[in-house]
């Protein structure tokens, strides 16, 4: 910013004194010309400024250099001969009233018995276009706090850095994630950039362009910032400038009708009323948001402003002059002349003289022999409390920062006034956001971003060779969540957990088994009952003509027994539907295996019962069939099934089949099943059936070419083909299906092979039975 400061140094008088020197290399505040403001200010005002030249004496003198007239920048830039500057002109009121507060502030400690008793504290105060100083009221760069650089410095205004900081805060508040800058090319705007840049790394805000600009060269800067804002992306610009060359930027905006941008404005400019009266400019600055110089009232400091000559009035008279609600640049003075006089009055002040002799053992300094190195040692230890209350104290060249968040606000009238939003204190931010009137004329916040905040659902992705600000939303895969906006990546979720189908939350996963409820269970469901029915109805015709022929050939016994197993082999199909438990599970696997094996027992009895009935009708084999007559047919029965369930009893003591919560594949769904914990169990049940059924069919095809009313081998040996290749089918389809999905190929290989057993042994007897009862006759079936 402008280089403002307060320099120690001898003052050749009849007595020792303190000059404050006060330097501005820039425009501080706002410049007013001195014909244009006579008609508005206290004729007294302006003449003030020699009676300041005049000065006063005093025990101690503190001598103040300030800026009161602005200095023009340099015409010359051909540099082909030294550059001419303008004389210094136009009065600058901000810089008049802080030499007022310096002059109150030397009224103010005098007047106080507590500080400096026995000393008059006077001032004389010059005017002059620049010095570099050593104390400072506005000289904010951040290279000055370097105390090996400046051990002497000292200043009563907060570094940049902490601006800059402010700044990001109030970016990363407001989710501005896309920002343009512009700067002046020096330390003010080069440095400050640099800490906002440093605030902000890895916070996820970008900087789209900066934007360098020089006074000297201020026209042509302005116009090539203004295009850059117009075609950039960024809603939100930085800008860390003197207030004469924003509005110059501004104005080239306003040319390009560039008015839908918010800017962030630096202290340098943020309470400008030059700008804030502009009218060219309205569109353009509207909602402003800045930050300023604190302010904060000194008691009794408008009634110095308004000592006149007697014939004035000040009713109605509004003016920055003499506007002392919110004093900024002149509290900073009023401040640095307070450190002075309490470092002095430090200095100055004799020991106790009731303390003891070795606490005495100092003498008490004279205003007449005071030295810098001295003084210099008391300031680095001054602290005390302001007639406002407030602490002051400093932390090696800098105080506490503390700042006003300011806001430029639309009046009824058209025109912009600057209102106090917040403060900041130290990096504390208080703000009330819903006073705010953004460039919009709304309170709704404006946005600025490269890309758009990934919903929830989504994470972000960045794009190759471009900033992080710039992403694509890349939606969660199955099974990972993501419920925060701007999320980098998704979360998996725990193992008994899957996504919604919006990706933003895990859920419990699905419990799914082979219901009853939905469509595959009661299509199985009512196949087996359907099964049922046709055997029992089976079972009822065999009975009401149990002494026909065609039911009493070929062991009618085992037929009603087949039928028995063949019902048990449909119900069993329906333990296999329906949520899995501890008993369900066994039951199934041992229903399943021991019905099989009694329908399987029943027709290779059957087959055998032929092969024994035609094998003893040869010479010399009548007594074959008195060796297997009905009860070793029974027994025959019993014993292939007493083997499985041996089998099954050994396995479901062992390791039986347990209910299982199967999480690898079913996604959103937990596939509720009976495990197999032996698979060599399950195994041998499976083997046993094939070895009889293979063993039956063998011996049915062997019987196929017996005489055919006699002989049920053909139709035994067309079920095995069935049933066999319905097994061979089944191993490799339920080892491949998935979840709920096996149990239903098991099912249906149950339902397939005991329809295929039913229809093809029980359908023609029925037949001949219900449709054809003349060939239900002993001499039809004897006869070929």
């Amino acid at each position: 910013m402008s280089w403002v400061s307060l320099l120690l140094t001898a003052w050749s008088s009849r007595a020792p004194s303190l000059l404050i020197v006060v330097m501005v290399s820039r425009d501080v505040g706002l410049r007013v010309g001195l014909e244009g403001v006579q008609t508005s200010m206290c004729s007294r005002w302006g003449s003030r400024v020699e009676e300041f030249n005049q000065g006063q004496d005093g025990d101690v003198v503190i001598g103040g250099l300030f800026n009161l007239h602005y200095r023009p920048p340099v015409i010359d830039q051909e540099f082909i001969k030294p550059p001419f500057y303008n004389p210094c002109t136009g009065l600058q009121v901000e810089t008049l009233k802080a030499a007022y507060a310096m002059e109150f502030a030397v009224e103010e400690i005098n007047r106080n018995p507590l500080i400096l008793p026995g000393v008059k504290l006077n001032h004389r105060i010059l005017d002059d276009c620049s010095l570099y100083p050593w104390i400072s009221y506005l000289a904010s760069c951040p290279c000055l706090s370097d105390r090996h650089r400046f051990p002497n410095f000292f200043r009563t205004i907060p570094s940049d850095v902490y601006q800059a900081k402010t700044m990001a805060r109030l970016a990363l508040l407001f989710n501005w994630t896309w920002i343009g800058a512009i700067v002046e090319n020096n330390d003010y705007g080069l440095l400050a950039i640099q800490a906002f840049q440093e605030e902000i790394k890895g916070s996820g805000v970008c900087l789209e362009f900066v934007e360098a600009v020089i006074t000297e060269t201020i026209e042509e800067d302005a116009k090539r910032a203004a295009t850059t804002v117009q075609h950039s992306t960024a809603r939100v610009i930085l800008i860390f400038c003197w207030y004469t060359d924003v509005r110059e930027l501004f104005i080239q905006l306003a040319k390009r009708n560039v008015t839908d941008r918010q800017f962030l404005a630096s202290e340098a400019w943020s309470t400008s009323s030059d700008l804030l009266q502009n009218v060219a400019t309205l569109d353009v600055a509207r909602g402003v948001l800045g930050v300023a110089i604190r302010s904060a009232k000194i008691p009794g400091f408008k009634t110095t402003l308004s000592l006149c000559n007697g014939r004035e009035t000040l009713e109605g008279v509004q003016n920055i002059f003499t506007d002392t609600a919110h004093l900024r640049v002149a509290y900073n003075t009023y401040l640095a002349v307070y450190a002075a006089g309490h470092a002095l009055h430090s200095l100055l002040s004799c020991p106790d003289k009731d303390s003891s002799p070795r606490d005495n053992s100092s003498t008490c300094s004279s205003p007449y022999n005071i030295t810098h190195k001295e003084l210099l040692e008391h300031l680095n230890k001054v602290n005390f409390t302001t007639p406002n209350g407030e602490e002051f104290f400093f932390q090696g060249a800098d105080i506490p920062a503390a700042y006003d968040l300011v806001n430029w606000k639309t009046s009824p009238d058209g025109s912009l006034k600057l209102v106090l939003i917040g403060r900041v204190d130290g990096l504390e931010l208080h703000l009330n956001k819903t006073s705010i009137q953004w460039t919009t004329g709304s309170s709704q916040v404006p946005i600025s971003v490269c890309s758009e905040s990934c919903p929830p659902g989504t994470r972000r992705a960045n794009r190759k060779g471009e900033p992080v600000c710039c992403f694509d939303c890349i939606p969660c895969t199955e099974g990972e969540v993501s419920n925060e906006t701007g999320s980098y990546q998704c979360r998996r979720c725990p193992f008994e957990f899957w996504s919604n189908p919006a990706h933003t939350a895990c859920i419990p996963r699905k419990v799914d088994f082979l219901s009853f409820n939905e469509t595959m269970g009661i299509v199985l469901a009512t196949g087996a009952v359907s099964g049922v029915v046709v055997t029992t109805a089976v079972f009822v015709i065999f009975l009401c003509y149990h002494n026909t022929p065609v039911v009493r050939a070929n062991n009618s016994e085992l037929s009603f027994l087949l039928l028995l197993s063949l019902k048990l082999c449909f119900l069993c199909a329906l333990v296999f539907i329906g949520r899995p438990s501890v008993w369900s599970c066994r039951l199934q696997q041992a229903a399943f295996g021991i019905s099989f094996v009694l329908c399987v027992s029943c027709l290779q009895v059957k087959t055998i019962v032929v092969l024994a009935a035609f094998r003893s009708a040869r010479p010399g084999a009548g007594g074959l069939m008195k060796w297997f007559g009905p009860g070793q047919q029974r027994g025959s029965v019993c014993f292939f099934t007493s083997i499985q369930v041996i089998i099954c009893t050994i396995w479901l003591s062992l390791s039986p089949p347990i209910p299982h919560r199967d999480l690898g594949f079913q996604g959103s769904k937990v596939n509720l099943e009976c495990a197999m914990s032996s698979v060599l169990g399950f195994a041998v049940v499976l083997g046993y059936i094939g070895f009889l059924a293979c063993l039956c069919l063998l011996l049915a095809f062997l019987a196929r070419k017996l005489p055919d009313n006699f002989n049920e081998a053909k139709f035994i040996t067309f079920s095995m083909l069935i049933f066999c290749a319905v097994w061979v089918a089944f191993v490799p389809a339920y080892i491949s299906s998935p979840g709920k999905y096996s149990v239903a190929v098991e099912i249906f290989a149950i339902l397939a092979s005991s329809y295929g057993l039913l229809l093809c042994i029980f359908a023609p007897k029925c037949f001949i039975i219900l449709l054809r009862p003349e060939r239900n006759t002993k001499k039809q079936l004897i006869g070929r």
